[in-house]
């Protein structure tokens, strides 16, 4: 950002007639973020609407022929005798259809804009086109001039003759800058140039007093020159195509008007200029510096506790910080074991004394049947038989 406090000021001859205070606006912060958001809502308000016809391509009568006739259900047009009866009307798909989606009047065109971020927006723009670097860097030829910005006396409004105006340009060295512009004229790549925007150039110096007193007469016939009074002054002439840094040639007056318009540190309320929180952005460099560091505690390097997450399928006091439900499910399914541990036992003890009184049974029996058949044998009917 500029931060000098005096600018020269220049005669129409390109010879220092005297000084000036530099605004406090060309001392801004610059924010093309801001600048490039303002540019782009801005230059859409001076749009105008327009739409297609809400009956084109419906002056047919055409109705569909319904399913069944294996041909697609879009309206036909009617009647016969011509080829075009028969045919697809009305569709966007159709030969003379209407568009998709017919584009309305009533499309929100225009774009309000915050009145601060305006502000900031312009006093970005001033403060960018102080900066020769800025200035060069967005293509203007200020090779030969003295300085920037540059401010010529109050006699510059009073210039009436573009023969005039074109010496003072070329005193101060900003002629150069005139003529990329005359230059660079071409035809316009498009349909602009049968719609009375036949040709484009590039942007040239843009000229900014305080009262015309014929400047604009004087000015405005320079190609690429553009005119503009300090109390009117425009983001979309101070950054074109919102790239800060356009090359103002400034009237003393119109210099002066800047802290009456923008204000200064001291201004109050609207018009105080906007400023940065940090005076130097570079954090880093504020951080690592000498008078910093020598006050800074040194770091503290503690040990890395690493937690050792234990598995709540196999942990029961990681299951219990997740269900505190678990401990009281798990008693109970204890007690449901031990229920079924006993009712198991009272089974199988059960099932014991049978088998052991069937052994019982099976060994009297057996000894029964030797007995028996000591005797005799015995028929199917259980009598005794014996032997012949």
């Amino acid at each position: 950002m500029a931060a000098r406090p005096l600018v020269t000021v220049f005669s129409l001859e390109g010879v220092k007639s005297g000084e000036t205070t530099l605004p406090a606006v060309m001392t801004a912060p610059m924010r093309p973020d801001i600048v490039q958001f303002v540019h782009t809502n801005m230059n859409k308000n001076h749009r105008q609407a327009y739409a297609v016809s809400p009956w084109a391509s419906k002056r047919v009568t055409a109705a569909s022929w319904g399913t069944g006739r294996a041909v697609a259900r879009i309206p036909r047009v009617g009647g016969g005798g011509t080829s075009r009866s028969g045919q697809g009307a009305y569709g966007n798909m159709c030969r003379g259809g209407r568009m998709f989606a017919p584009t309305k009047t009533w499309r929100r065109w225009h774009r309000k804009i915050n009145l601060s971020q305006r502000r900031y927006a312009v006093a970005s723009a001033l403060a960018a086109s102080a900066v020769p670097a800025l200035v060069m860097a967005r293509g203007h030829k200020i090779d030969d001039v003295p300085e920037i910005p540059l401010v010529l006396d109050a006699a510059l409004e009073s210039a009436r003759k573009t023969s005039a105006a074109k010496d003072i340009l070329a005193a101060v060295g900003a002629l150069a800058d005139v003529e990329k512009a005359s230059d660079s004229k071409k035809i316009r790549a498009g349909k602009g140039k049968a719609r009375n925007r036949k040709y484009v150039l590039r942007r040239g110096p843009l000229v900014i007093y305080r009262t015309n007193d014929g400047v604009e007469q004087a000015f405005r016939n320079l190609p690429g020159v553009e005119l503009c009074c300090v109390d009117r002054l425009n983001l979309l002439q101070l950054a074109p195509g919102g790239h800060m840094g356009r090359f103002c040639v400034w009237s003393q007056p119109a210099l002066d008007a800047l802290n009456d318009i923008y204000g200064d540190a001291s201004s109050p309320g609207k018009k105080s200029i906007p400023e940065d929180l940090m005076a130097n952005a570079d954090l880093a460099r504020i951080i690592n510096s000498d008078e910093i560091q020598s006050v800074l505690n040194p770091a503290k390097r503690a040990n890395k506790v690493y937690l050792r997450k234990k598995n709540p399928l196999t942990s029961i006091k990681a299951l219990a910080k997740l269900d505190p439900y678990a401990a009281a499910a798990r008693e109970s399914e204890r007690r449901a074991e031990e229920a079924r541990k006993d009712s198991r036992a009272a089974t199988l003890a059960k099932r014991r004394g049978v088998a052991k009184s069937k052994m019982q049974y099976r060994a009297a029996g057996r000894a029964y049947y030797e007995k028996v058949s000591k005797q005799g044998d015995v028929c199917s009917e259980g009598f005794m038989v014996g032997k012949i």
